[in-house]
């Protein structure tokens, strides 16, 4: 079955988010594949234990009753060895290799109980920032150096827009405690840990607006710790980032 079907099938039988992301269609034949076989090995169960009490009273030689459970045993191991085998070469696709070289890059940085995005500017490289500068209620919530001069060009926004058709790559980042970044529409989810820089990468299909959640229990505002992606074509993203990083020339 081709993948956009195999995923239209998915989301009518299991109410799955709507897949806005590259990688997204193989996930979810995965997903589906696997619930096809848990439910193919449930009906197999059943049938087994009605056999058995169809035949409670017949004499099966020993012989033969190994062989039937050594076979049975060989044919599970063969296919959770299958699935187990086939999940990681999908995560080997999604986390070992990396992103492209002209992925664009975004860093995202979790604190208690908001997520902050920053894009490097036309120097395509992130300032230095310092935890004793985190500020923010004086608009500077990264801790952003201002005697670096790359610095100077970085924008921090409270929302997360990204090119349609371009590969991204996200720099996660926590302040205090473990944050779990998920976007269900782009079948994302990664803990930003304090002290670690993890990248994940991925390429947005569709344009639109999607949710991002934190699944970590994080504190008394976890709840509400939520923010928006917004997708756009490449155009309209170039104008937006152009926009946010000359606000001079843009006015």
């Amino acid at each position: 079955m081709p993948l956009p079907q195999a995923t239209t099938l998915i989301q009518s039988l299991w109410h799955l988010p709507p897949n806005a992301a590259a990688h997204g269609p193989a996930l979810d034949c995965h997903l589906l594949l696997n619930l096809w076989i848990a439910l193919a090995l449930l009906a197999l169960a059943h049938i087994l234990v009605l056999i058995g009490l169809a035949k409670r009273r017949s004499h099966t030689p020993p012989r033969r009753q190994a062989l039937i459970e050594f076979l049975l045993l060989a044919a599970l191991a063969l296919l959770f060895a299958f699935l187990a085998t086939r999940a990681e070469a999908l995560w080997q696709a999604a986390r070992y290799t990396g992103p492209d070289r002209a992925a664009a890059q975004v860093e995202v940085t979790g604190m208690q109980f908001a997520w902050y995005f920053r894009y490097p500017g036309a120097d395509a490289t992130f300032g230095a920032t310092k935890p004793e500068l985190v500020a923010p209620g004086e608009g500077n919530p990264l801790g952003l150096d201002p005697t670096d001069p790359h610095s100077a060009d970085d924008f921090v926004s409270s929302q997360l827009v990204l090119p349609a058709g371009r590969e991204v790559d996200l720099r996660l980042h926590s302040q205090d405690v473990i944050h779990g970044f998920s976007v269900p529409a782009m079948r994302l989810k990664q803990n930003a840990v304090p002290g670690q820089d993890i990248h994940i990468h991925f390429t947005p299909t569709v344009p639109g607006d999607y949710a991002i959640l934190c699944t970590q229990l994080c504190g008394l505002g976890h709840y509400r710790m939520a923010a928006t992606l917004h997708v756009l074509p490449e155009k309209e993203f170039d104008a937006w980032l152009y926009r946010e990083t000359h606000p001079l020339a843009a006015s």
